[in-house]
């Protein structure tokens, strides 16, 4: 039976992140992969984040394949034929963020883990975890038995083999959404000439609505060097109950004024889907066992607001490695010091963010038809007649805009919409 200090299952940002922040210490580590490579199965809208990804790889700007630096960010609140855009351009190098194509920036990643001195090993199934005395020691692969002294699981949003030892539950439909995306071909000079930016900047939207009213969902577009990413995440208890495919959705809203311009004459490259979880920090389990640690996806670390998702993936890969580090350093591998790992997690940004929206997925569930619909169609409603010409007096118009967004909607859901937006603030701000 092969032995290792660490391993790691699952290639990913939060894998690969545990990897070599383990394999830089000295250590032995090995990471499997299920894929040909890391990246060949994973997917996202998307973007990475400088400042973490510097933590992990602080030359990344200059080595890793790179598509455009995101200068501006535009929310879209999209009607059934009419639209509200913010934009907000951004000049702050480290609050910046990259798009790329995560076949070739987690295979960048892996080669840069393979340096380091972490065993990769591609296209191989981690069955289960091998348990002893109520301690994982390892993990048992479709070709052969490992043991080591940690697991680190970043096996994805399923997670089979943290549900295995009881970390993990089943997920509801309504705590995981499936995200839809196209790649679509255009030529570079279109794309700077649409999204009024330059070579190598880019421009990410942030879509509510347009098919999504009423629903559980989000929309995104991402600018890559020469084609565009535009794709939507929907809870799948959403699909049930509406009868819908995510890919009818996403035709409706690339059809869409304010989207069909951006993307006219693109030509089809790829068409992919991947299951997110949406269950924020209510939904997060205990993310450490005897001899084993949970990051990323695995441990529904998603913040789904923001469309965070690598960021909070790389750190916390970071800190079960530091965890890792100091428990092979100690000779224990107990959840007595395990624990640590949920410690830098809280201390970190990702729980501190996660906790801050503690109370967003009870509401957006119980007022979506108030937040997805009722209010961004008066968004819409209130420019339209703010920027209509019509000889009627503005006062007038003020009036019949005021009693309609009150009438509109009973007191009685006016009360309780009031009531949620309060327990998202005070969620925020506590």
């Amino acid at each position: 039976m092969e032995t290792t200090d660490v391993i790691v299952v699952g290639g990913g940002p939060a894998g690969i992140s545990a990897a070599i922040t383990v394999a830089r210490a000295g250590l032995r580590v090995i990471l499997i992969e299920r894929g040909r490579f890391s990246g060949s199965k994973n997917m996202f809208g998307g973007a990475i984040y400088t400042q973490p990804t510097k933590e992990i790889f602080p030359n990344f700007e200059t080595e890793a394949p790179l598509e455009r630096k995101n200068v501006e960010h535009k929310y879209a609140i999209l009607g059934k034929d009419d639209s509200t855009v913010v934009s907000y351009r951004n000049n702050n190098p480290e609050a910046s963020s990259y798009t790329v194509i995560r076949a070739k920036f987690d295979r960048w990643m892996a080669e840069e883990a393979r340096k380091a001195g972490v065993i990769v090993v591609e296209e191989t199934v981690v069955k289960e975890l091998l348990v002893e005395n109520d301690f994982v020691v390892g993990v048992r692969t479709e070709l052969e038995d490992i043991s080591s002294k940690l697991v680190i699981l970043a096996d994805g949003v399923n997670s089979l083999l943290a549900k295995q030892i009881g970390l993990r539950e089943d997920m509801s439909p309504q705590d995981v959404a499936l995200s839809v995306k196209e790649v679509i071909k255009l030529d570079k000079e279109k794309i700077n000439d649409r999204f009024n930016i330059e070579d190598g900047q880019g421009c990410v939207y942030q879509i509510f609505g347009s098919s999504m009213l009423g629903k559980l969902g989000l929309g995104f577009l991402y600018t890559n060097e020469n084609s565009v990413s535009i794709g939507l995440g929907i809870t799948l208890n959403e699909l049930t109950e509406h009868r819908q495919t995510p890919y009818e959705l996403l035709e409706e809203l690339k059809k869409h004024p304010a989207i069909a311009p951006l993307i006219k004459g693109g030509e089809l490259l790829e068409y992919s889907a991947h299951l997110i979880p949406e269950g924020g920090y209510k939904k997060v389990p205990q993310l450490y066992a005897n001899g084993v640690m949970i990051a990323g996806d695995a441990g529904m670390l998603v913040n789904n607001l923001h469309w965070e998702g690598t960021n909070l993936a790389m750190i916390s890969g970071k800190l079960a490695g530091e965890t890792a580090i100091l428990a092979i350093q100690k000779e224990e591998y107990g959840e007595e010091l395990l624990i640590r790992y949920q410690e830098k997690l809280e201390d970190s940004f990702v729980l501190k963010d996660l906790k801050a929206y503690r109370y967003l997925m009870d509401v957006a569930h119980d007022r979506r038809s108030s937040f997805f619909d009722y209010y961004f169609k008066e968004i819409n409603g209130f420019f339209e007649m703010f920027t209509s010409v019509d000889s009627i007096p503005k006062r007038l118009k003020y009036w019949r805009f005021i009693k309609h967004f009150f009438t509109g909607r009973n007191v009685v859901e006016l009360f309780k919409d009031a009531w949620g937006f309060l327990r998202l603030l005070w969620g925020m701000i506590r």
